[in-house]
């Protein structure tokens, strides 16, 4: 009888566990399998990293001091059981990937789970109440998984950068069997995913172009590109690059030897890795500074940040923008609506042309800019870059104009925020006729300036919008601040408790033509 319920146990207590596990290899990925940044998310996630059912589960021990096993085996079941059939499934907006590596590391965990219950099993052996320390050290097990997904993680390191260096050479020799490729790279706190994008539309007119895909910016992104999708045949490969830290563009430059650089922006992003601004000048330079001395750098020069910090490397460098001087590619002549952007381009030599595009707001012309002077200088007609141009479809999320349905048009900026993007989308809203709403859960990763910069997004946001609906009661307090220190009116705004009911309120509003701006969407790892 004994036998049979501690199997009956041991399979609802796996069952239980193994959603444990899913749960918190899950936010081991969005963390992008850092130690450091899961840590962070531990501490700020107790309520989410210690489960009630869990710690319910602790009640199975009680009949062992009577000297009951079988009652307490069988409370055992009953908890994991219903635990593990009602386990909550929330809405992900971006679901675990079962990659190798989540394969290893659910490896290593169960091994680690099975020793814990046979090292329960030994200690349990010969005593009088043999099953005391199975249960404690499982129900322990249990309580403790996000730490055992942390210690699994911590094993495998080692051999997960084993493995990463044999895919980072690999890929370095197909670069290196390819002399004639010519490598763009593309980096900023913003706009790199959009300026690849305009660029690859823009060189695919005349060349054989391959960029990475999606947001595959990362030393291992960009690696993976290159050993998947990389053929011969290919003219131009264009890199985007995104850093967290210091060094982590460098890596990148290292592998793909870049020929260009562009440098899309520079502002106050990811801050609790970074610290400082002058910690993010100095690594999104990075891409500039490993240029050859044959290099090209395109950089903004409307941007203060850009233009503050002391580029040593002294190879060419091309200046685009729309307000500062002296540049070699000036946008001018700018009107919006809600069909896109329409404007005209000057280069240096004196020709211009001008420009039709779906794709709104100022820094996508900034992005365009970047474009149509790479091409330009890659021997591209500025006619031809402008029909180009004029195909680009709007990148998905970002400033993506959506009409669903009814008195509704949707601006889609929800793949992520920062100071100045929010504002830049928040002003494009401004510019539309219709009744203006702004829902967005406010900005994230932005360090002690977080709280600064959300009630400076919401002050703004209070000059231009209609209506404002804010996602998540606890994360939106700065916003909430910000729009009480403008006096804005409380009936025209909306605190949701998430992006459900953020919806449910957008739709009840929309009584007249109304453009709905959405900007920002948090990962799962903020959902309160």
């Amino acid at each position: 009888m004994i036998t049979l319920l501690t199997l009956l146990y041991l399979a609802a207590w796996v069952y239980f566990t193994i959603r444990l596990i899913k749960k918190s290899t899950h936010m081991l990925q969005l963390n992008s399998y850092r130690n450091e940044r899961y840590w962070r998310w531990l501490k700020t996630n107790t309520g989410k990293v210690f489960t009630f059912q869990a710690f319910l589960a602790l009640a199975a021990l009680l009949p062992l001091l009577m000297g009951y096993q079988a009652l307490a085996l069988f409370l055992g079941i009953v908890v994991f059981g219903i635990a593990a059939y009602f386990f909550p499934e929330e809405k992900e907006k971006k679901k675990l990937v079962i990659t190798a590596r989540v394969k290893r590391l659910f490896a290593t965990t169960g091994i680690l789970y099975a020793l814990t219950a046979v090292i329960g099993l030994l200690l349990s052996a010969g005593e009088e109440r043999t099953l005391a320390w199975f249960l404690f050290l499982t129900i322990a097990a249990s309580i403790f998984a996000y730490f055992y997904t942390l210690a699994a993680n911590v094993i495998n390191w080692p051999i997960e950068r084993q493995i990463n260096q044999h895919y980072f050479h690999d890929a370095e020799r197909i670069i290196k069997s390819m002399p004639q490729l010519e490598v763009i790279g593309i980096t900023g706190s913003f706009g790199k995913t959009s300026t690849k994008h305009i660029v690859e539309t823009v060189l695919a007119s005349q060349f054989n172009v391959l960029m990475t895909p999606e947001s595959y910016n990362t030393k291992m992104g960009v690696t993976r590109t290159i050993r998947s999708m990389l053929k011969p045949y290919h003219d131009i490969f264009i890199a985007e690059m995104g850093a967290k830290q210091e060094h982590d563009i460098e890596e990148i430059c290292e592998l793909v030897h870049q020929k260009y650089g562009i440098l899309t922006a520079i502002g106050e992003q990811h801050l609790e890795t970074f610290k400082t601004l002058d910690n993010i000048k100095k690594t999104k330079f990075e891409l500039i500074e490993t240029l050859p001395h044959e290099g090209t750098a395109f950089l903004n020069k409307d941007d203060h940040n850009i233009m503050s910090y002391n580029q040593r490397n002294k190879c060419r460098t091309i200046y685009y923008g729309i307000d500062a001087a002296d540049l070699h590619y000036r946008a001018t002549d700018i009107s919006y609506s809600a069909k896109g952007s329409h404007f005209t381009i000057l280069k240096y030599d004196g020709t211009s042309v001008e420009v039709q595009t779906k794709l709104l707001g100022k820094h996508n012309i900034y992005n365009i800019l970047a474009a149509v002077a790479i091409g330009s200088e890659k021997g591209i007609s500025l006619e031809k870059i402008a029909r180009a141009i004029k195909q680009v479809p709007p990148v998905e999320h970002r400033l993506e104009l959506r009409k669903p349905s009814g008195n509704i048009t949707i601006i889609d900026d929800s793949f992520n925020s920062n100071p100045v993007g929010s504002k830049m989308a928040v002003d494009v809203l401004g510019e539309m006729p219709e009744y203006k709403v702004l829902v967005t859960p406010g900005m994230i990763e932005l360090g002690e300036k977080e709280y600064e910069l959300n009630k400076a997004l919401a002050e703004h946001a209070a000059e231009v919008c209609d209506f404002v609906i804010l996602v998540g009661k606890k994360q939106t307090k700065p916003l909430q601040d910000g729009l009480e220190a403008k006096n804005y009116p409380s009936d025209q705004f909306y605190v949701a408790a998430d992006l459900q009911d953020a919806i449910r309120k957008m739709n009840e509003i929309a009584r007249q033509p109304t453009v709905v701006l959405l900007e920002n969407d948090l990962p799962d790892t903020f959902n309160e």
